[in-house]
């Protein structure tokens, strides 16, 4: 080795080794309240455990969430320890249980010179604490100490209900990519996964009494090139989740305090059911799993009574598979051609008095005659429904929510109806449009449209509300369906840094928002991505996180 080198490498050395970091609480979602004090702060290091109450298994698993979080960013693995019930820890982190937090998902972390700890009114308001200690440790910090400031944090979410969509019917992803999108649900402090299981180009949750959905419904002969041109690629797509996937995806959720809410679309976009079982269709087919994109005609047959009740048995299965609440029911794009010449559905229009009042129809009443038919079902085994915001075009239950999709004037509608309402406006909320005005520099195919991060960040899921109505936006969401998303790499490139944005409209209280802001601690949240190998978005940052001179991750 030449020796005028060594000098110059030991510096270069010197300059990458930090002994010591400092913690930021400039995460995202920001929390509500941050008050830091001039006194000294927790050193962190690999000596630090973390501690919890004995006999608490839930907050165990936290401490080993935090634990690995921790590793990623340091390399090093704390110490975790049960200790009895109100003890007091030095030089640890703390994670108890505090009765007098008012919201469920609220948590308060106390920071000193002797300790962390972290409170909260239940193990989930814990676990979103600990997404903030995530995230305010540096990216990059192999072997370093990490000081966090003393104070105290307190926080809680605006909304009950943050959640993200994920379509799996226009393009299959095994369990292993629904996890990692778990993942990030939880690094953005969502509590929600919509899974769309169910549309024309594929059936895709496993239903033991009608075995040919997967058979058939699961898969597709070819798919069309582009939007809607008239090639197709000639190579078949399918994929199906069996009913014991689906489980151990809700068992990965609900370790990470995720909901999981299946959508079985109903009574349209059913042409992969309908191939798999003609008879369920008003003209008897033939049908086909359909290889392109849009709204079709051919709907499942109302008058028919083996419809409803191949209804009934499918949700039967799927409440079976899924311990949520709620149950997404569909509802959308519904064309009545087919009814208004059907013999049995127009049996049926007679037999229960459905009538054309002039402002809905009466085929638009047989809609909301299944609607309500399947909604009574699932309350009666418990459940409650969603639908999206077509479901408001007849009768609709009190006991129904409605998911605005098509702006934000069907939730406004719902709200002022007394309904509660989950808003998802495509112009704010839809992941798969563009998120730059230049299309052709795009290195993905999008839908269309134009939904910057800027945009995203921009929602107010209670415009155009008086004060008292209010209170029925329970929650938001964005979509993301897969007609053009083909790959993991296009994931997380539609997703993030959008995902960021969401994130604070659902969590932070809107005084607090700030965009300029946002960007600035967006930078530390982009170097996590990086450290993680995602493959987020670059338009909102006019220079590049800096890379820091640790060794790149292993894939």
């Amino acid at each position: 080795m030449n020796k005028l080198l060594v000098p110059l490498m030991a510096c270069a050395f010197a300059a990458c080794s930090h002994n010591e970091q400092s913690a930021s609480y400039s995460v995202i979602p920001l929390p509500q309240e941050i008050n830091t004090t001039q006194e000294s702060g927790f050193k962190l290091n690999n000596s630090t455990r973390i501690v919890y109450p004995e006999g608490n298994g839930l907050l165990q698993r936290n401490a080993q969430f935090l634990s690995e979080y921790i590793r990623q960013a340091t390399g090093y693995a704390l110490k975790m320890e049960a200790i009895p019930q109100g003890e007091s820890v030095k030089q640890a982190i703390s994670l108890t249980l505090d009765a007098d937090i008012p919201n469920k998902e609220g948590y308060v972390m106390t920071t000193t010179a002797d300790n962390i700890i972290l409170k909260g009114q239940t193990e989930k308001g814990i676990f979103y604490g600990i997404q903030t200690l995530r995230k305010s440790i540096p990216a990059k910090a192999t072997s370093a100490d990490i000081l966090f400031p003393a104070g105290e944090i307190k926080d809680e979410p605006r909304f009950g209900y943050r959640a993200m969509h994920f379509d799996v019917c226009r393009h299959f992803y095994p369990i292993k990519v629904i996890k990692e999108y778990i993942d990030l649900l939880a690094l953005h402090n969502m509590n929600t996964l919509h899974w769309h299981l169910t549309d024309d180009q594929g059936w895709r949750i496993e239903i033991k009494r009608y075995p040919k959905l997967i058979e058939i419904g699961s898969m597709r002969n070819r798919t069309v090139i582009g939007h809607n041109t008239p090639e197709y690629d000639s190579i078949p797509h399918g994929g199906f989740y069996t009913q014991e996937e689906a489980r151990e995806i809700v068992k990965y959720a609900q370790e990470r305090y995720i909901t999981v809410i299946p959508e079985v679309d109903m009574p349209g976009h059913m042409l992969a059911a309908l191939a798999a079982y003609p008879e369920l269709g008003c003209t008897g087919g033939p049908y086909e799993v359909c290889p392109n994109w849009g709204i079709f005609e051919d709907v499942l047959c109302l008058g028919n009574d083996k419809t409803l009740k191949f209804l009934e048995d499918v949700m039967s299965e799927i409440i079976d598979i899924f311990p949520s609440e709620y149950i997404h029911i569909g509802g959308d794009e519904v064309p009545r051609t087919r009814w208004e010449k059907c013999p049995k559905c127009q049996a049926r229009i007679k037999a229960e008095g459905l009538k054309d009042d002039g402002k809905h129809s009466a085929e638009d009443r047989l809609q909301s005659y299944c609607m309500t038919r399947i909604e009574k079902f699932l309350n009666s085994k418990g459940r409650k429904v969603i639908g999206w915001d077509e479901i408001l075009e007849g009768d609709i239950t009190p006991t129904a929510t409605v998911m605005s999709w098509r702006g934000s004037a069907g939730g406004i509608k719902a709200a002022q109806l007394g309904h509660d309402v989950i808003m998802v406006p495509n112009d704010f909320c839809y992941f798969d449009y563009y998120q730059a005005k230049d299309t052709k520099n795009e290195p993905y195919m999008a839908i269309g449209g134009y939904v910057p991060v800027e945009k995203v960040y921009s929602l107010e899921p209670t415009n155009g509300l008086k004060e008292e109505q209010k209170k029925y936006i329970v929650g938001v969401q964005a979509n993301l369906w897969t007609e053009y998303i083909t790959s993991v790499d296009q994931i997380e490139y539609m997703l993030l840094p959008r995902m960021a944005a969401l994130s604070e409209v659902q969590w932070m209280q809107p005084a607090q928002k700030n965009y300029e802001n946002f960007l600035q601690r967006l930078d530390n949240l982009a170097k996590l991505y990086q450290r993680e190998g995602l493959n987020y978005a670059k338009h909102v940052f006019t220079s590049q996180p800096v890379e820091s001179c640790e060794t790149p991750k292993e894939e």
